[in-house]
């Protein structure tokens, strides 16, 4: 940090209007109203960050310039191509781009300390301070790639989204990072290459390990912690690279994705601590339970007996989930319920803080479809109203409605707060076919129960009918 009285005036008070801008920006985000204006004062913040340091370090502009515009272009693409559906995945890759950008500067910042002014003028060694950020953000950096990586592959179906639960995992972990963090206390005293690339090495192994017991229920709070640590790692590559923007921006990043994280296991009714530690929600007993379909008798309906049950309903209330997302089937039902409000229906929308692959994935794809907000209610403010509503309509959301998180202790969602759609005097559950499950590989006992009606078929398909039999 004693460079960074060396900063200029101005370069100082641009970083604090670019930190103030991200501040708003994450206040504007916190609500769908408001976040398109969160994101232009995000944009414009870091476009200030960006152009104050090429001013102050930019010796190589053309270079710089050519990168960015390479970056920018594959970033645009990605963005313009990628589907809702794939928007987790492709959080979690970004995350692991993060991750792996600290790792590289840490890696750059050792081998070259000179270049980064971190040189004892006396010594002619790294500074002490300097290599308790090395450490920290290599070990941070290297957690969130390999973390970020094992999420991507479960998300996108490369890998399974079951736990996979390793023997003794809690005492390999824990002592893991025991060596990690020693090491890192030994760094302090003796700068050898040997070190630093163990700690990076055990670092990448220890990201693996913590998130591939995770299982498929949990993901979203996997990909909030993983946003975190990427904030913290780029927090401390920014004490390396001596630059406030990026130690600011790593900061809110990192602490607001903590507090996200510790809200939505708060929600979940998992432990914050475990999230850390990782594995929670899976042990042995739990990855083995709850997972085996029985045939059992069921109700199928059609759309033409949704229209007619939902059309005589004084309140419907909608409870959408992957499925939706994957269809794309938004757009659809916010067209249903504007007919079953027109027919004098309520109509609300019951989400829960896990819904979907990544934390607000339902609200973001109903505010894509132009759902209004005062409709769109969470698990805490809607739940006591099932047992009152008519229609319980459920498009694609397993997990989130399994009862056997409340009964079955072998489940792999046991203890996780549902929607209690079974409550509801017509339940109308729309899935692909009965031969799947949820992303937790867990049967749902409201597909048998005697108030549900299957509706089988693509979620968006199934819909646009139920349409139709309406506006007949």
């Amino acid at each position: 940090m004693h460079e960074l009285a060396a900063t200029p005036a101005w370069a100082s008070l641009a970083y604090l209007v670019s930190g103030v801008l991200f501040i708003l920006a994450l206040r504007g985000l916190s609500s769908p109203a408001s976040s398109r204006r969160g994101n232009r004062f995000g944009m414009l913040g870091m476009l200030i960050a960006v152009a104050t340091t090429l001013v102050l370090h930019g010796t190589n502009l053309v270079e710089i310039a050519i990168a960015i515009a390479i970056g920018g272009a594959i970033g645009w693409v990605t963005a313009r191509k990628i589907a809702m559906t794939d928007m987790p995945q492709l959080v979690a890759a970004f995350h692991s781009l993060v991750g792996l950008a600290a790792v590289l500067v840490a890696a750059a910042a050792f081998l070259n300390p000179g270049a980064f002014g971190i040189l004892d003028p006396v010594t002619g060694q790294i500074l002490a301070v300097s290599r308790i950020e090395m450490g920290l953000g290599v070990a941070i950096g290297a957690i969130t790639f390999s973390g970020s990586v094992i999420a991507f592959l479960k998300l996108n179906g490369n890998m399974s989204g079951a736990p996979i639960i390793l023997p003794a995992r809690h005492v390999i972990n824990l002592g893991t990072l025991a060596a990690i963090l020693g090491l890192i206390a030994y760094f302090v005293t003796d700068d050898a290459h040997w070190v630093f690339f163990t700690i990076t090495a055990l670092s990448f192994v220890i990201g693996f390990l913590l998130i591939i017991p995770i299982g498929g229920a949990d993901m979203p709070v996997v990909v909030s912690m993983l946003n975190s640590y990427s904030g913290w790692a780029a927090a401390a590559m920014g004490f390396t690279l001596h630059n406030t923007a990026m130690i600011i921006t790593g900061a809110l990043v990192g602490s607001s994705g903590a507090i996200l994280s510790y809200i939505m296991c708060r929600a979940m009714n998992r432990s914050f601590i475990s999230v850390i530690a990782g594995g929670f929600g899976a042990d042995s007993g739990a990855a083995a339970g709850g997972g085996e379909k029985v045939d059992r008798p069921w109700k199928r309906g059609s759309a033409e007996d949704a229209a007619f049950l939902m059309s005589q309903a004084e309140q419907v209330i909608i409870v959408p989930g992957y499925g939706m997302a994957v269809s794309q089937a938004q757009h659809v039902l916010r067209e249903m319920g504007d007919l079953l409000k027109a027919e004098g229906v309520r109509v609300k929308y019951a989400i829960h803080p896990v819904a979907g692959r990544m934390p607000g994935h339902m609200n973001v794809l109903l505010a894509e479809a132009n759902v209004p907000y005062d409709e769109v209610f969470e698990l805490e403010d809607i739940n006591s109203e099932f047992s009152q509503t008519d229609i319980a309509f459920v498009i694609g959301a397993n997990d989130v409605t399994n009862p056997a998180a409340k009964t079955d202790k072998s489940s792999p969602i046991y203890g996780m707060p549902i929607l209690d759609v079974e409550k509801a005097k017509t339940v109308l559950f729309l899935k692909r076919s009965m031969g799947g499950v949820g992303y937790a590989g867990v049967d749902n006992d409201v597909f048998y129960m005697d108030n549900t009606m299957m509706l089988l078929g693509d979620a968006k398909k199934m819909v646009e009918e139920i349409v139709k039999a309406m506006a007949r």
